[in-house]
């Protein structure tokens, strides 16, 4: 069986997948909760069901939009009413659990490890500062006898926001060891939540769970059943994947030193840009790359060599261990939940004969030449380059309220059939007039004033978005 590697923290984890989970059995083996009806759980409320697909209503709180079929576990709960959480059939104790999961706008949600052990979900689009009640928190335990105020105590807020937008698939791997018990039923050893990791980021890292967090099911276990919240807001879940949490992994601490390198971060207050390589979705590199940090914690970064913006992501700014340290490789990369919007270097814009015409490799004949870049007055920087004889100004900026960037191309003179790539991706789909839905539901681009209509055309196995450019072009990014 393929062994999988997930690292929180400095300490490496194993973990395996495997066979689908026969109701019943203990969770702590290689197992999938099939999700082809509702069998796997105890006594699911009316608010529970079973979908093909899901997408939210990015105007309307706590709506999701479902279609029939299977593969997809929907919590929808109505105005007036609140729905019922949901328990699996199987227990658990150590493992490693990782789910996909969807919210609605506004929604609020969780998920209970044996039941008393809540990992917060919640919609944090574009939130600063989150605390344990956020997304990615440990919630707190609570005590009605304590001060006001004090109630609720040993909480554990996520490292950062490395949450995205609603009606945006999300992936969570939580590594937890359950609490030890001896013969006569004394608890000898605490939860723990070994590691957890958010859209690829660690959020929590070694937290010792000193007791249930509020709204407990019941007396802690060393097995109990698996909780998902339901009364409080839409949410949507998929591939939920039980593993086994080998014995080591479970006596692992966070262990510095042998070594480990102390990283280098990049503080965005200071130094809000960073040349330097950039490698592309674990493809090839960009060599000419440019970082862009903001106050809103949203950050990109830009190919200068193609006039190309080819990821963008929420949180921490940039991990420059790999760029300074020791010798270095030239390489800095990014701290938060990447969003990538092109699997290669490539020209942004480009003069066709029509929109399905073959993109240009790169800017060979097209008189590309870059001319550097400007700022405005907080520290935003608008890239000029010239192409196709006339001067292109590419200015990207991240959106007041955090929720992701805005992007106007200018053609200083305008140019017939010169159309911007905005996007490859594995699946594009128009889910309203103007909103467009891109790869596996990663992220959102927006065209509010679009002149001409964006095309979708094939480009292999994946799919491309591309729109002519009447001198300017407008449109959003949201993720």
């Amino acid at each position: 069986m393929k062994l999988n590697y997930l690292r929180f923290g400095t300490t490496a984890f194993v973990w395996l997948l495997g066979t689908t989970l026969v109701a019943g059995q203990q969770l702590t083996d290689q197992s999938e909760i099939g999700l082809s009806d509702l069998s796997g759980f105890k006594d699911p409320g009316k608010n529970w069901s079973i979908a093909g697909g899901v997408t939210a209503n990015l105007n309307e709180q706590n709506v999701l939009n479902v279609s029939k079929g299977t593969g997809v576990l929907v919590n929808q709960v109505g105005k007036k009413t609140h729905g019922t959480d949901l328990f699996t059939v199987a227990e658990h104790g150590d493992m490693v659990l990782e789910l996909d999961f969807l919210m609605a706008k506004g929604a609020n949600s969780g998920i209970y490890l044996q039941g008393n052990y809540e990992i917060q979900l919640e919609d944090v689009w574009g939130m600063k500062n989150l605390t344990s009640s956020n997304l990615g928190g440990i919630y707190p335990r609570w005590d009605d006898k304590r001060p006001e105020g004090m109630q609720g105590y040993e909480g554990h807020a996520p490292r950062q926001n490395a949450g995205k937008a609603p009606g945006l698939w999300q992936h969570i791997k939580i590594a937890f060891q359950a609490p030890k018990f001896d013969g006569s039923g004394k608890k000898t050893e605490n939860a723990r939540i070994i590691g957890i990791e958010l859209n690829g980021v660690v959020i929590q890292d070694n937290v010792e769970l000193f007791g249930a967090t509020r709204g407990a099911a019941g007396e802690e276990k060393a097995l109990a059943p698996l909780r998902l919240q339901g009364d409080h807001g839409a949410v949507a879940f998929k591939n939920i994947k039980i593993s086994k949490l080998p014995a080591e992994t479970a006596q692992a601490r966070r262990q510095r030193g042998g070594g480990d390198t102390d990283p280098i971060y990049i503080d965005p207050v200071n130094t809000p840009m960073v040349r330097s390589f950039v490698d592309i979705n674990g493809g090839p590199k960009v060599v000419h790359a440019i970082s862009v940090a903001s106050p809103q914690q949203v950050n990109y970064s830009y190919d200068l060599d193609n006039g190309l913006l080819f990821q963008a992501w929420h949180g921490d700014f940039v991990d420059a261990t790999p760029m300074w340290h020791d010798r270095g490789n030239g390489t800095s990369r990014p701290r938060g939940a990447v969003v990538p919007f092109s699997k290669k270097p490539a020209p942004a814009l480009a003069k066709l004969d029509n929109a399905q015409a073959a993109w240009i490799a790169d800017t060979t004949g097209t008189g590309f030449r870059t001319k550097g870049y400007t700022v405005d007055a907080q520290d935003r920087p608008s890239f000029m380059y010239n192409m196709y004889g006339t001067k292109v100004t590419d200015a990207i900026k991240a959106i007041d309220n955090g929720q992701g960037l805005t992007r106007e191309i200018t053609l200083e003179k305008p140019v017939d059939n010169v159309y911007a790539l905005v996007a490859n991706a594995a699946d594009i789909q128009e889910v309203s007039k103007g909103l467009y839905l891109l790869d596996g539901q990663s992220f959102y681009l927006k065209f509010d004033d679009a002149k001409d209509k964006p095309v979708i055309r094939n480009a292999g196995d994946r799919k491309e978005l591309v729109v002519l450019v009447r001198g300017k072009l407008n449109y959003s990014i949201l993720f």
